[in-house]
């Protein structure tokens, strides 16, 4: 008791550099050490200040740690319910900061909260060590793992195992957890270990930050409204708010996509386009801000820690552990399509580059040519403009469309409910419930930029599903995005790919409001790493079709429903630009696995690596890695996704070729949509993703789907 008074000492020392004593609430007001007494026990954000955090970690991993030392202490004979059931329940209230606090450092963050959090992250670090390398702990586990298994060879088969799927998988993701997490080192790898996964989770936010502070300080700014042409009274009223906002005159466009893409598809001025496009490629590369120590320390530790894992390389580790199982897998599937793709955009750009010439500018089209050149050839070739676009995709309207989407093929709806506390007012909330009205879950919804916000778009679980009947705890979960802000009388009003983005993280939504499984640990997009991106990706193919534009693309003057001939013009295009698209997209998910599969990490000169790594591929000098190694946040801002960037294009196979079926059967076609339901989104990561997707499809996936859809065959 002595230490953790110690401890919560320190903690409040550290924050009281972070906040103003006066505004400080005393502990037994802390929302976090009490029951949420809010609708469908939603977080109180109204209620939570930035001085609850550290108390709150402090409890919930001293709660944890009770309930560890009990389940280790049990002198009763280690069974599933005793010890894995025990294990899954275990630090709830852990979770229930963890899940607030950290959305926070990407949603709404603060000097406060970085603070808090460069504290913290190392230490729940050791947290999570103190459990995964408890022998004793995980000796309970072996044995009921044990048992299950010689269970399994005497009945001859899994399926006549006393335990169900669900409990078979959990009981395999926790004994694969303790030995991942290397419960099975000697004490001196251990102790090694534990220093590696501190000092790792130390820089993940310190890439993070440095990013941010970056992208919150740059702007580029114009005076001369000459410099303007080309560009539409939408995106000149957007920058000319943000120059408000800057507090200067004129108009100023950041590093934010809805900023920065417009511009380069539209802005006649190359000098500007430059300018913008190179303050982006070289984010985290320069004096102020540069992430290079960083991402050279986190790819020697990875290393250091694969190896003391008994793998070859921290690609080789992580990609054990997903459904390709392979590095050879991976990049078997991203060189096949390399090859094809590469093919495909050097054609695009020889056409681009006869655009620019042209215009009378000589030399070889450059990389901040590439956007602005598309749009003029999807113009001549399609008479096609997304300026003309824009107007049908009102935020609104495209937000229910989605709605429709998932009412017609899950049979449920959503109600907006202005009463649920928020952590910033664009925040939205919807309730989720069946048709008849019983009760699924709650979403957030925060699309649009800010200071505090990171860039990008993403899902996140504040409370995961589980259990059921009586015992059912119900899902909150928000989606994240970077969408232009209304301006004036115009709402915000979307690109195409910004479409993509709202169904695509709708997806993974639903992926976590439809879950229906028992355990939380294995609920909701708590998947293979490479098989989360089904239900997220899968939402994107229906976007254009044009039985679903009819649904959601009305012009939000007008009122009117796009017209036949921009839908028609929308399919003819489908395929335009897709070279480009594979490409860039293919070169940094190739790259993060050239990084991971690298010996030597400390040798490794990250400006001389890319460039060798793209020679090497042939990539052509006007495309770039759609993430170059300083600011690939996917691979250095933490590990969800690091050697794992490969992820959506192999779930690119799956989606649309799970797509055909409904194709096949109708767009909207309830059955079908319910098959997905049950087989697929509820189910959570209860069964092997393989045997969940071949149940749903009737077979292995096909590639030829996918090299249709881009144009690629």
């Amino acid at each position: 008791m002595k230490k953790l008074s110690f401890l919560l000492l320190a903690v409040m020392a550290i924050l009281s550099a972070c906040e103003n004593n006066s505004n400080k609430a005393p502990m037994t007001d802390n929302p976090f050490l009490m029951e949420w007494d809010t609708p469908f026990g939603v977080p109180p954000f109204d209620k939570i200040k930035n001085e609850h955090f550290m108390p709150a970690f402090e409890k919930g991993i001293e709660l944890q740690n009770q309930e560890i030392e009990a389940l280790v202490n049990n002198t009763e004979k280690p069974t599933f319910a005793n010890t894995i059931e025990a294990l899954d329940k275990s630090g709830r209230y852990l979770r229930r900061v963890q899940a607030v606090f950290f959305n926070l450092t990407e949603a709404h963050t603060s000097d406060a909260i970085m603070a808090i959090n460069d504290s913290i992250s190392p230490r729940l670090a050791n947290h999570k060590d103190n459990i995964m390398l408890n022998e004793k702990l995980f000796a309970r586990v072996k044995t009921v793992a044990d048992e299950q298994k010689e269970l399994n060879l005497a009945l001859e088969t899994e399926n006549a195992s006393k335990l169900s799927t669900e409990q078979q998988s959990l009981l395999d993701e926790i004994y694969n957890g303790f030995v991942r997490g290397g419960v099975e080192l000697k004490e001196a790898d251990k102790a090694r270990l534990r220093e590696i996964n501190e000092k790792l989770a130390s820089l993940y936010p310190k890439f993070g930050n440095i990013l941010m502070q970056e992208n919150n300080e740059f702007y580029m700014h114009i005076t001369d409204e000459a410099e303007l042409a080309g560009l539409s009274e939408g995106i000149k009223s957007a920058a000319a708010e943000t120059a408000r906002e800057k507090g200067v005159n004129g108009w100023a466009f950041t590093l934010d996509k809805p900023s920065w893409i417009p511009f380069l598809q539209y802005s006649e001025n190359r000098a500007r386009r430059q300018e913008l496009y190179t303050a982006r490629m070289n984010r985290g590369n320069n004096e102020k801000f540069n992430t290079s120590p960083v991402i050279n320390e986190i790819l020697v530790l990875r290393e250091e820690k694969a190896r003391l894992m008994g793998y070859a390389n921290f690609a080789e580790f992580t990609v054990s552990d997903n459904m390709a199982k392979t590095t050879e897998n991976v990049y078997k599937l991203m060189l096949d399509l390399w090859k094809p793709a590469l093919a495909k955009a050097k054609a695009e750009g020889a056409e681009l580059q006869s655009l620019m010439n042209k215009d009378g500018i000589e030399g070889e089209i450059k990389s901040w040519d590439w956007w602005y050149y598309t749009e003029k050839l999807r113009a001549e070739k399609f008479n096609l403009d997304e300026n003309q676009l824009r107007p049908y995709f009102s935020l609104e309207k495209v937000k229910n469309g989605a709605f429709e989407l998932a009412s017609r093929l899950y049979a449920i709806k959503f109600v907006k409910r202005d009463d649920l506390p928020k952590y910033h007012p664009d925040v939205e909330a919807y309730e989720v419930t069946e048709e008849d009205g019983k009760h699924i879950g709650v979403l957030y919804l925060d699309y649009f930029p800010r200071a505090s916000k990171r860039g990008g778009a993403w899902m996140e679980e504040y409370r995961k599903q589980s259990g059921s009947g009586a015992d059912l705890v119900s899902p909150i979960i928000v989606n994240v995005c970077n969408f232009t802000k209304p301006t004036g009388n115009t709402p915000s009003l979307l690109s195409i790919e910004e479409v993509e983005t709202l169904f695509h993280e709708f997806g993974h939504g639903l992926h976590g409001l439809l879950s229906q499984v028992q355990y939380q640990t294995i609920s909701g997009t708590s998947v293979k790493r490479d098989f989360v991106e089904l239900p997220s990706q899968i939402m994107e193919n229906w976007c254009m079709q044009p039985e679903m534009l009819k649904l959601y693309a009305f012009h939000y003057e007008t009122g009117e429903v796009i017209p036949q001939e921009l839908v028609e013009k929308i399919q003819q295009a489908a395929q335009f630009n897709q070279g480009f698209v594979t490409v860039e997209y293919l070169a940094s998910a190739l790259l993060d696995m050239d990084y991971h599969t690298a010996s030597n990490a400390s040798e490794i000169d990250l400006s001389n690596f890319e460039t060798n790594a793209m020679n090497r591929l042939g990539l052509i000098d006007a495309i770039i890695p759609r993430y170059k190694t300083n600011y690939f946040s996917h691979s250095f801002d933490g590990e969800a996704y690091a050697a794992g960037y490969y992820v959506y294009i192999w779930a690119a196979v799956l989606d649309t070729d799970a797509f055909e079926l409904f194709v096949q059967k109708g767009l909207f076609d309830r059955e079908t949509g319910k098959l997905f339901r049950d087989q697929i989104i509820s189910k959570g990561g209860s069964n092997d993703p393989m045997i969940m997707y071949t149940n749903f499809r009737g077979a292995q996936p096909d590639i030829t789907p996918l090299l249709k859809k881009r144009g690629l065959l």
